[in-house]
């Protein structure tokens, strides 16, 4: 089939979709076209659950060779927080041989315009989303989530925010146009006449700097915002999560080929075990732009030294959830108990310090004390993970070592209001698998302000206690100016709390969650409505997605002529 035949049958099947996702992100409603649920997948080939499985299985022990130009070595080494070992082997790259051929495509891929470069990304999100159920073992398998989350944030939710980011990306580059005619009058004078051409042009290589919680859903998003404005992109995974992002760049690079473009557009870099090349890709000339997600520490150097590209940062931050009031207290309590117990809590999104009266809330149910809401909060989260099954299907597996140190060691941080406990997998005997930790502190002790002002990744919460509203207010704000927030959450009925509340989030930034108590919790966001971070507080220097995090991947070059 002749690659322009491919081109313009792909600008036939997915214009459509573009023109969905255009129109979603204009009006923030509900709108993804990959279904959540693994049925919806089909009953044969690729597409069934049983074949996915089988996809997976057969990549384990297997090397994956993406025939790369400069690969020097193969390397491995994952082992799934569930106890197996992956044996994966992947491309190592002479970076002076891969960097360069990588820019040779990109005048091809420039020249093509900015639809011809959506629709072949979502040519590729579509192999992906055939694949769902073997990216979904992979996911789960590098980053410990449980299956069902693995299934559904490492694939149709991943899908949505790397389609969210090519219909920003498309926006961004067809706002100027790609010609005009210019006449300026000049009274008797003949007039002055130009003809102008405007081409949206890279900025060059971007480098994905892959995460181990959520290889895919953090790293699609800068991934197709590059290549959709035309940069060739550079992938470098977390050495624990690879395989996810190793598979996104096979299936890109058999799309960029079939469609006649070059595959070394996209690109994998392995690393050896503690080699660290992060650093040394970061700071080479040719990377003009990063994504990164991961510690404030490594973000913050980024940021400081990778001069010559344009950095965005997803770091840590310390998420609040104020609680002044309750309509609705067993709502509260069970949304509160899902949020701290989903994916024990290893995402940047959960909350961690709970802001509560020390004399108590209102409730639907009467006052209630202090130590009332903390004790009721732990009940609900013991019934909530009380079933074995439940709770593993809920908690997945600790992602590494670091989260169970700082779990065991919270313990000493203060009094146990839930302590936690070890939940046995029967199908991953390896995997280390806990329940949340709740800790009371006291908001007005310096001691105690040392743990709640800074992250503990993972399932641990602060119940901090505070002498009023306003004073949780104040705390708020200054946990948010000082360490960034991802998530802010409030309860309460008072309509002077709630402006508090909100005027404290939009002057630092932060995006707030009010009242949640059915099924939507403050640590999700939904592509192509919601804001997942804002740019504006030190927790992230981007918001996943807006015109901002697309815009300035590429500029636009004007050439003009006399008419």
């Amino acid at each position: 089939m002749a690659a322009e035949l491919t081109v313009h049958q792909l600008i036939a099947e997915h214009r459509p979709t573009l023109d969905q996702a255009l129109e979603a992100i204009r009006t923030r409603a509900y709108w993804s076209p990959h279904p959540e649920h693994p049925k919806a997948y089909g009953e044969q080939g690729s597409l069934d659950m049983a074949a996915g499985k089988a996809a997976f299985d057969a990549l384990l022990g297997t090397r994956l060779d993406l025939g790369q130009p400069g690969t020097d070595d193969f390397v491995g080494g994952e082992v799934s927080p569930y106890g197996i070992e992956l044996g994966v082997e992947y491309p190592h790259a002479d970076v002076d041989v891969l960097l360069p051929a990588m820019k040779a495509g990109q005048k091809a891929w420039r020249d093509a315009g900015a639809e011809i470069r959506a629709v072949v990304c979502l040519e590729i999100l579509k192999r992906i989303s055939d694949r769902t159920h073997e990216f979904a073992h992979a996911v789960m398998h590098t980053s410990g989530q449980a299956f069902m989350m693995a299934f559904q944030a490492g694939g149709p939710h991943a899908q949505d925010r790397g389609l969210e980011a090519v219909a920003y990306a498309y926006v961004e580059q067809v706002r100027t146009p790609d010609t005009a005619e210019w006449t300026k009058p000049q009274g008797k004078r003949e007039p002055l006449a130009l003809t102008k051409q405007f081409t949206p042009v890279p900025r060059g290589i971007g480098l994905v700097i892959g995460c181990n919680t959520f290889p895919t859903w953090n790293g699609y998003p800068g991934l197709f915002a590059s290549l959709a404005t035309g940069n060739a992109v550079l992938v470098k995974p977390h050495p624990r999560a690879v395989l996810p992002l190793a598979l996104t760049v096979q299936v890109a690079r058999d799309v960029l080929s079939e469609t006649g473009f070059d595959p070394n557009l996209v690109a994998l870099t392995a690393e050896r075990p503690g080699e660290g090349i992060a650093k040394t890709l970061a700071t080479r000339p040719e990377i003009r732009i990063i994504d990164y997600t991961g510690s404030t520490a490594f973000g913050d150097w980024l940021e400081a030294n990778a001069r010559q590209a344009q950095v965005y940062t997803e770091k840590a931050g310390v998420n609040s959830v104020l609680v002044e009031s309750a309509g609705d207290y067993k709502g509260m309590l069970a949304n509160l108990a899902f949020s701290l117990s989903l994916y024990s809590g290893q995402m940047c999104t959960t909350p961690q310090n709970l802001l509560i009266p020390r004399d108590g809330i209102r409730t639907d149910e009467g006052p209630k004390t202090f130590d009332e809401v903390v004790a009721d909060l732990a009940r609900s989260v013991d019934g909530l993970l009380g079933d074995d099954a439940r709770a593993n299907a809920l908690l997945g597996a600790i992602v590494n070592p670091d989260v169970k140190d700082r779990l065991e060691a919270a313990a000493g941080l203060g009094e146990v209001a839930l302590a936690s406990r070890e939940i046995a997998n029967p199908e991953f005997p390896g995997a280390v698998v806990r329940t949340p930790v709740v800790v009371k502190l006291d908001g007005a002790k310096p001691d105690d302000e040392a743990a709640y002002m800074s992250e503990c990744f993972g399932p641990v919460s602060f119940a901090v206690a505070v002498d009023s509203a306003s004073e949780a207010v104040e705390l708020l704000r200054r946990t948010i100016r000082e360490k960034g927030a991802m998530t802010v959450g409030a309860y309460t009925t008072d309509e002077e709390v709630e402006q508090a509340v909100q005027e404290v989030c939009l002057e630092e930034a932060a995006q707030l969650s009010l009242n949640l108590v059915g099924g939507v919790y403050v640590n999700q966001t939904a592509a192509f409505s919601d804001f997942h971070g804002s740019g504006g507080n030190p927790a992230a220097n981007a918001a996943l997605c807006d015109g901002a995090f697309v815009a300035n991947r590429f500029r636009v070059v004007e050439v003009r002529r006399e008419a």
